[in-house]
């Protein structure tokens, strides 16, 4: 099986109503995309519209790019996962992130310490209870005892447990990740970055932990066009914070490149295809991939559509 394209579906948009996000998804659907993920930001809140999104699909795979760990305890994390699996029949994956330092401080008046500890302990817990285990965790980030079955077991009717994938781009996340979950969500992450970082951590930890080769989704914004100076401009402009964002800066500078602007996946039909068949070689499974707008290129976003259409259909 080649690299897969997901769709990034929508947080918001159409007239605000709900049967215009979820006639997006049916839309979606209808053309043919297996798997739609949608973001966490500060507009709905992404499970929530997975699960009505569940409701009005039957083969959709829909996903969450990335639900933040911080605000949410793992037990809350679970039952809403299980909820939401239950929701979409079995088609929910859980995208998880710790977000950003500012974010978790400064918004919400948590601490950022061991980023790496609190994935490995949330992780621990959240595998438990989605599995329905007894949980009895002494822990530095998280001290849960849930161990006095049946009255501290979770148990959601037909909900199943969803795969679940990290957003996990320095080599001590993704080893915790390809130890603990089910693959990862990357963003701002290259192509020499991946092969030679990302792929062989993750699937080193997941071997030595015995579990089955990860799935590794990498997202890269994208434009077809002849106007390649044009949208790196626009990835410039509209991406610009994240290159100012410590994590992505690490990777952005791993790959060699000055800033969001380099990193796009920008060309006409041909050269796009090719730098897309690079990435699946390398070892990605998965990409979802965030269509730029290009004013002086108006055409722009629907070439963008188009070739990922056919790629979905035809392969890459």
């Amino acid at each position: 099986m080649g690299m897969r394209i997901i769709t990034r579906a929508p947080g918001g948009g159409g007239d605000g109503s709900v049967a215009s996000i979820v006639d997006a998804y049916k839309h979606i659907e209808a053309e043919g995309f297996q798997s739609a993920w949608v973001g966490n930001h500060l507009n709905h809140d992404a499970m929530t519209l997975c699960a009505l999104a569940g409701q009005a699909t039957s083969t959709l795979e829909l996903g969450t790019a990335v639900v933040p760990t911080y605000p949410r305890h793992p037990m809350v994390m679970a039952q809403q996962a299980l909820t939401t699996n239950f929701a979409c029949g079995g088609r929910f994956v859980l995208g998880l992130g710790l977000s950003h330092k500012f974010i978790v401080e400064d918004w919400q008046g948590l601490t950022w310490s061991t980023p790496v500890r609190h994935l490995r302990e949330y992780l621990e817990v959240l595998n438990a209870l989605l599995d329905g285990d007894l949980v009895n965790h002494n822990g530095q980030e998280y001290r849960v005892h849930m161990n006095n079955a049946p009255f501290t077991q979770l148990d959601v009717p037909g909900g199943g447990r969803p795969k679940v994938l990290i957003a996990a781009l320095g080599p001590g996340m993704l080893k915790v990740t390809g130890e603990l979950a089910d693959g990862t969500s990357m963003f701002w992450c290259g192509p020499n970055y991946i092969e030679q970082t990302a792929v062989p951590t993750i699937t080193k930890a997941a071997d030595s932990a015995g579990r089955p080769a990860p799935r590794i989704i990498a997202g890269i914004p994208i434009s077809v066009t002849n106007n390649e100076e044009a949208a790196r401009a626009s990835c410039g402009k509209v991406w610009e914070v994240y290159g100012k964002i410590y994590s992505y800066r690490k990777v952005i500078a791993a790959e060699g490149v000055s800033g969001v602007a380099e990193m796009a996946i920008v060309g006409d039909e041909a050269t796009v295809r090719a730098q897309l068949k690079r990435l699946e070689s390398i070892g990605v499974t998965d990409y979802n991939g965030a269509i730029l707008p290009v004013p002086e290129d108006p055409d722009a976003p629907q070439r963008t559509y188009d070739l990922l259409k056919d790629l979905n259909t035809n392969g890459i």
